[in-house]
C-alpha cells in the first residue's frame, strides 16, 4: 500500500486505477476534476501544520491529516486546525466516486459522472457539471451547483443552495436558515423535487409544462406562483399553493415556517417569467 507524508508542495502521477477519492482539509482549497484520459494527478501546491498523508490502497486514493475522521466530520472542532491549512488540486477519473471533506476550506468539484459526496463544516463548495448522485451536507457553507444531472441531496443548518441549470429530476434539500434558489430543467421523467426549511427563504424555478402534483406551505411568510392552473390560498396566517401540472406524475413539495416561497416558470425564449399570483 503506497503511502506518502507530504509536508511541502508536491506533484505525484499516481500508477494503477482510482475508482474511489476520499480528500479531507482544514482551510485552503480542494479541487476535484473528473478526466476521461490519462492517470490521476495530484497537486500540493500549498500547506501549513502538520503533514498531509497520501495513501493509496488497492484503487481507493484518500488524502488527509491522521487525526481527521470521516465518520462524525461535521463535529470536528479542534482549535489545533487554526493552525494547518492545504491548497490541493486533484485530476482522477470521471467516473470514480468522490468523497471531499473541508473545515474552513472551499471545495470545488467538477466533470465527475461517479457518485459525489460533500461534507463542511464552513466554507463554501461549488459543484459543476456532475452526471451521479450528489450529497451535500454544510453547517454553515454554501453550495452552489451548476448544470448537475443527478439527484441532489443537500442539508444544512445556516447555508444557502443555488442551483443553476439543473437537469436532474430528484432534488431533496433541508436546512434551518439557509435560503434554496433552485433552477430546473428536468431532462428525464418522474421530477421529485422536496424542500424544506424552517425560517429560510425558497424560490424555484421550473420549465412549462410541468408534470407534477404540487403542494407548499408557509405559516407566516409570502406565497407566490407563475403557474394558472395552481391555487393559491390559506386561512388564519397559513397559506398554500396546491394543484397539479400536466399529467402530474411528479412531486413538488416545499415548506417554510417563517420564510417565503416563489415557484417561477423558464421562459420559453428570452423574455422575463409570466408574472405570479400573490397572496
Amino acid at each position: 500500500m503506497p503511502e506518502w507524508s507530504v509536508t511541502e508542495p508536491r506533484t505525484f502521477a499516481l500508477d494503477g486505477a482510482v475508482t474511489a477519492l476520499k480528500v479531507r482539509v482544514v482551510n485552503g482549497t480542494v479541487n476535484v476534476v473528473g478526466i476521461d484520459e490519462g492517470p490521476a494527478r495530484l497537486e500540493v501546491s500549498e500547506i501549513d501544520g502538520p503533514p498531509l498523508i497520501v495513501t493509496q490502497r488497492g484503487s481507493t486514493l484518500t488524502v488527509s491529516y491522521e487525526d481527521l475522521p470521516w465518520k462524525g466530520f461535521l463535529k470536528w472542532f479542534d482549535r489545533k486546525g487554526r493552525d494547518r491549512s492545504a491548497v490541493v488540486s486533484l485530476a482522477v477519473p470521471a467516473d470514480a466516486s468522490v468523497e471531499v471533506g473541508v473545515v474552513g476550506a472551499e471545495a470545488v468539484v467538477s466533470g465527475v459522472r461517479g457518485r459525489t459526496e460533500v461534507r463542511g463544516v464552513t466554507g463554501d463548495t461549488t459543484l459543476v457539471g456532475l452526471a451521479g448522485p450528489v450529497r451535500a451536507e454544510t453547517v454553515s457553507g454554501n453550495v452552489e451547483a451548476q448544470a448537475v444531472a443527478g439527484g441532489l441531496r443537500f442539508s444544512s443548518v445556516s447555508g444557502d443552495l443555488t442551483v443553476v441549470d439543473g437537469t436532474g429530476a430528484s432534488v431533496r434539500a433541508d436546512s434551518v436558515t439557509g435560503d434554496m434558489v433552485i433552477d430546473l430543467d428536468p431532462t428525464g421523467p418522474g421530477t421529485d423535487i422536496r424542500l424544506t426549511t424552517v425560517s429560510g427563504e425558497i424560490a424555484l424555478r421550473m420549465p412549462h409544462p410541468t408534470d407534477a402534483r404540487v403542494e407548499a406551505n408557509t405559516t407566516s411568510g409570502a406565497l407566490s406562483s407563475a403557474f394558472d392552473d395552481l391555487r393559491v390560498g390559506g386561512q388564519w396566517g397559513s397559506k398554500s399553493i396546491k394543484g397539479t401540472l400536466g399529467a402530474g406524475t411528479g412531486t413538488l413539495k416545499a415548506t417554510t415556517v417563517s420564510g417565503s416561497i416563489a415557484l417561477l416558470r423558464r421562459p420559453e425564449t428570452t423574455s422575463e417569467s409570466a408574472p405570479g399570483k400573490v397572496l
